[in-house]
């Protein structure tokens, strides 16, 4: 649905009251009042067919009534009202609504059903949007627009705030208003029957006034939406979210490993962390996190100096910092050189700098501005403890000049009560963030720094199956479908390893025996010494049951430990089924470690891999990691990297490490299988053998739902995010004959992507940019190389019979958030100009247009690009009105009813 359309609800011109009262308190005639009262510009129109007028305001018998076409509804009647009211205001003309009304799915089947009703009636007014129902309402203060029945607007600012709690609401907004914080709009979304937490992330992403987002969230929905919404604007300003509900026991016991690791809020973290929200765990640091990145960059690292007029102070902030595994700065030689000629030869000589207690405001600001310039400082926490000699107030005007002078990230702790609240004072009028206590400015330092590590994730977009990657994709979903047509809904450990050996994951191969004899017999096939399990579709944990023998050797041992697994589970588990044991070698590895790696299905996120300390161990530990698939390298690192047990696979005390190379590939490797394979509910390969030399599966499970269908509607569906598209992908041939390949852009093409803008003259960069630059950067690189597939596409031209992959053009679609409008560039190289190159990259790419269901393409070009008007004039666009002299607006409608 167009999220252009919310502007009826945030942006009214006229707004009528559907149940409107004069009867204090209740909700018609506080939302009247607030409207009325609270300075909105607009008309407000009160609807109640028992009222002829409402004070000085006549009262209309429904919104069929109204004399003027109306924007937005706020509808306060009784729930088994609302499906009447909304088919009403749907012939009315009215397209934005706010539905406060309770009484649907939170009371039951029979309020679940109204709410269908509702949404069914409102469908068939193409562009209604609908906020609730069961909702406090919505405020946006910039236009004074208070349609909620809380009683106090709040000041205007540059924070929405997004809630699922009506209740929370009414209290932030209190704390709010004490706290002269101010917002750009505040929204209690309710039941989330239409308009989203995704929709209101990008209309306010779109919103000029709005610098940063608070969440408050209870749950998700529509996963892949939220995730695309959020990793868009956090691109560019920050999300910050509470998720309540953290310990909540609501999802049903799993039957793997993984899904008793794989906690519900284990999960939330894992996908804020992917979408580059940052997340709070008290309420406390929502509104300062949130305004503290705001107006900050985020540092370019992690490192922080502390500098204090006394030691405790000082040691209290190392310990904040390192309990939350932040860093502290070395400082450089030459930096210390230079902090020896302006301090007292008695301070700290290091970092925490101790520049003492009778440290002048002279010294405060030489100092900041020393360890401000060396590059081995991400930032500075300034620490001051009113003594003696202090004088709070000039310290902090000395800050405030040294911060002039830098972009790094610089917080302060002035502690102490009266004599230091002038200097707060003037920190905070600066826009220098300061705190009561030194843990919490090292708490607001990590935040930043969780912001920024984060962000480097969102410009890594893994492809569905990487070209080096190769599969017979024929022979995978024969075996797929043979793997399904067992009929079994936890796949048998022989049949999970040969899938999984198919993706290119080492197995240790696994046979199956049916009595002791022919144990016996396969042992002697394969080598010893060997490992017997117990082989029933009704055991999952086999070493809870006794189902487990190692390490034999003769056909005497192996008879036994046959006969003992039998006795055993007969014992503890006598209903169920056993078919006899799976054989398989023994896999001793005196430098080998044994993890877990599995795949839950979450309800909301989809699919999720956890990679973690495995063994019978796995879940007493909880050394885990989760990551949404599908993964590239530096996702599988990361991954690793985060789990306790990172040191002793990196090498730990003189022992190697372990082949890192080849485990990140089989982590790819099954994020790749689960991609491919929707059926997948859960999934444990658990161990994974991991040694210096390889990663081999000693275990393996697969728990399938047989009823989920291949095809969806949207590719990829049990996945949050969308992967590489490999299904547009084209060979042509130019002119000259040289062999093309176009495909999509990828985050590897940036330095060719470099290397095609080194080589276009001014003019093309200038045709295609709308300006000159002097050369591209990184940051540049990563708007146009690392991209969300749900939302854009480049499509880049690669010379096949050059080894390097040289790119010699790229054609680019960004289509809004709806999928209703996409904007096209194209620019090919000089060298490759006049080969036909820029009419294939525009049809492939209208195409592709057509394929994502979009409506309308739009293009810009300057009055002088006589070959680019011409190619857009073959193809039917037509030019736009437009103010400008030295631009001309190009659009095209397209035909998506064949898609």
């Amino acid at each position: 649905m167009p999220i252009r359309n919310l502007d009826k609800i945030f942006r009214p011109r006229r707004v009528a009251v559907v149940g409107a009262s004069q009867r204090p308190l209740s909700v018609g005639q506080t939302v009247f009042q607030n409207l009325v009262s609270g300075g909105f510009s607009g008309e407000v129109y009160p609807v109640n067919p028992r009222h002829a007028r409402l004070g000085e305001h006549p009262c209309y018998q429904s919104v069929l009534d109204l004399p003027e076409p109306v924007d937005l509804a706020v509808i306060c009647t009784p729930a088994q009202t609302i499906p009447d009211v909304i088919q009403q205001c749907g012939t009315a003309g009215i397209r934005g609504i706010v539905i406060l009304s309770a009484g649907f799915r939170e009371t039951g089947a029979a309020g679940k059903e109204r709410e269908l009703q509702v949404l069914s009636i409102a469908r068939q007014f193409s562009g209604m949007r609908i906020i609730g129902p069961n909702c406090l309402g919505i405020m946006a203060p910039y236009v004074n627009l208070n349609a909620s029945f809380a009683t106090d607007m709040p000041l205007t600012g540059n924070i929405a705030f997004i809630s699922q709690s009506g209740a929370l609401c009414t209290a932030v907004l209190d704390w709010a208003l004490q706290e002269k914080v101010g917002f750009s709009h505040f929204v209690s979304v309710g039941n989330m029957l239409d308009v989203g937490i995704a929709d209101l992330i990008d209309y306010f992403a779109l919103d000029p006034q709005t610098k940063s987002i608070i969440l408050y969230v209870e749950s998700i929905t529509e996963a892949r939406q939220f995730m695309s919404a959020a990793r868009a604007f956090t691109k560019h300003k920050p999300i910050i979210a509470y998720k309540a509900g953290r310990f909540q026991e609501s999802a049903k016991a799993a039957s793997s490993h993984t899904g008793a690791m794989a906690g519900v809020d284990a999960v939330y973290e894992a996908a804020f962390a992917r979408a580059g929200i940052v997340r709070v765990f008290e309420l406390d640091d929502l509104f300062d996190c949130a305004e503290l990145l705001a107006r900050h960059r985020p540092p370019r690292g992690e490192r922080l100096a502390i500098l204090t007029n006394a030691g405790g102070p000082g040691v209290m902030c190392t310990d904040a910092l390192l309990e939350r595994k932040g860093v502290l700065a070395s400082l450089s030689e030459e930096t210390i050189e230079q902090l020896n000629r302006v301090l007292p030869p008695a301070w700290s000589h290091g970092n925490p700098l101790d520049i003492l207690g009778d440290a002048l405001p002279e010294r405060f600001g030489k100092a900041l501005e020393i360890i401000l310039v060396d590059s081995q400082v991400d930032g500075v926490l300034v620490v001051l403890s009113p003594q003696a000699m202090t004088d709070p107030t000039g310290a902090a005007d000395a800050v405030i000049k040294a911060a002039k002078l830098t972009s790094k990230p610089i917080l302060t702790s002035w502690m102490g009560g009266g004599k230091v609240l002038e200097g707060i004072t003037r920190l905070t009028a600066a826009g220098i963030p300061t705190y009561n206590t030194p843990e919490q400015a090292v708490r607001a330092f990590m935040y930043l720094v969780t912001y920024a590590r984060n962000r480097e994730f969102l410009y890594e977009t893994p492809r569905a199956m990487p070209l080096h990657y190769l599969l017979d994709r024929p022979h995978l979903r024969e075996l797929a479908d043979a793997a399904l047509l067992e009929g079994r809904d936890i796949l048998s450990e022989c049949t999970s390893k040969t899938l999984l050996e198919a993706y290119g994951i080492p197995v240790n191969r696994t046979v199956v025996a049916r009595s002791a004899e022919e144990a016996v017999q396969l042992s002697q096939q394969m080598g010893r010494p060997v490992v017997l399990k117990v082989y029933s579709e009704q055991i999952t944990h086999k070493t809870d049951v006794g189902g487990v023998e190692l390490d034999l050797f003769d056909d005497r041992e192996i008879s036994e430990a046959y006969a003992r697994i039998m006795q055993r589970v007969k014992e503890s588990r006598p209903d169920a089924d056993v078919e006899g044991v799976t054989v398989q070698r023994m896999v001793s590895e005196p430098e080998g470690h044994e993890l877990i790696l599995g795949v839950k299905r979450d309800p909301v996120f989809g699919m999720v891999l956890l990679v973690g300390a495995g063994g019978t161990s796995a879940e007493l530990y909880q050394d885990r990691a989760l990551e949404l698939p599908p993964l590239n390298e530096r996702l599988a690192r990361h991954a690793l990297e985060s789990l306790r047990s990172w040191p002793l696979l990196n090498g730990y005390r003189g022992r190697p490490p372990v082949n890192l190379d080849q485990l990140i590939e089989v982590l790819i490797r099954l994020s790749y299988f689960v991609a491919d394979f929707p059926q997948i509910v859960e999934l444990d390969i658990n161990p994974l053998m991991v040694t210096p030399r390889n990663s081999v599966a000693l275990d393996a499970r697969i728990v399938v739902d047989r009823t989920q269908r291949e095809k969806s509607s949207r590719p990829y569906s049990q996945l949050a995010i969308r992967p590489y598209p490999d299904e547009f992908t084209k060979s042509v041939t130019l002119k000259d004959g040289t062999l093309v390949r176009l495909r999509p852009i990828q985050p590897e093409d940036e330095d060719k992507w470099h290397e095609l803008l080194r080589g276009c003259s001014p003019e093309s960069i200038r045709a295609r940019f709308r300006f000159t630059f002097q050369g591209t950067t990184h940051d540049m690189a990563t708007r146009f190389c690392f991209i969300d597939y749900d939302r854009e596409i480049a499509i880049v031209a690669e010379r096949v019979d050059d080894p390097t992959g040289e790119l010699i053009g790229v054609g680019r679609m960004v289509a809004d958030a709806d999928h209703q409008e996409a904007e096209y560039a194209v620019l090919v190289g000089d060298r490759w100009q006049g080969q036909g190159l820029g009419s294939m990259l525009t049809d492939f790419c209208l195409e592709v247009c057509r394929t994502w269901g979009v409506k309308r393409i739009v293009a810009e070009t300057a009055p002088d690009n006589r070959r680019m008007l011409e190619l857009f004039r073959k193809r039917g666009f037509s030019k736009e009105n437009t103010h400008s002299t030295d631009t001309i607006l190009l659009m095209k409608n397209l035909d998506t009813s064949s898609f």
